[in-house]
């Protein structure tokens, strides 16, 4: 049985955004990741299956090695749903302003 993760509990982890910042700039493959944490490689490799699992990054095989690349259209779909909220909040904070400058026309 394949576990379904969750997309947000993937990107909760430190490592595994830290995994996710150092692919921005190219494909890693596990061993070049591993240099850059204080983990295992088992454990780098426990956290890249979890975010292939979430399709944040996809496996590329090059010879005996396996590369890891950020798929940015997972990510962009991560970034529609927070515009949501972010769109939201920005209403409620001219709400707010709006109920302060009332407050403060009727104090004067």
């Amino acid at each position: 049985m394949k576990i379904r993760r969750d997309v947000f509990q993937a990107i909760a982890d430190p490592s595994r955004r830290a995994i996710i910042m150092l692919l921005t700039l190219g494909a890693l493959t596990p061993n070049a990741l591993t240099e850059h944490f204080n983990s295992s490689r088992q454990a780098i490799s426990k956290h890249l299956q979890i975010l292939t699992e979430c399709e944040i990054v996809r496996q590329e095989q090059k010879g005996r090695e396996i590369y890891y690349h950020l798929n940015a259209d997972k990510l962009k779909e991560i970034e529609r749903w927070l515009e949501q909220f972010k769109q939201l909040l920005t209403q409620r904070f001219d709400q707010l302003d709006d109920v302060l400058e009332q407050l403060k026309l009727n104090r004067k």
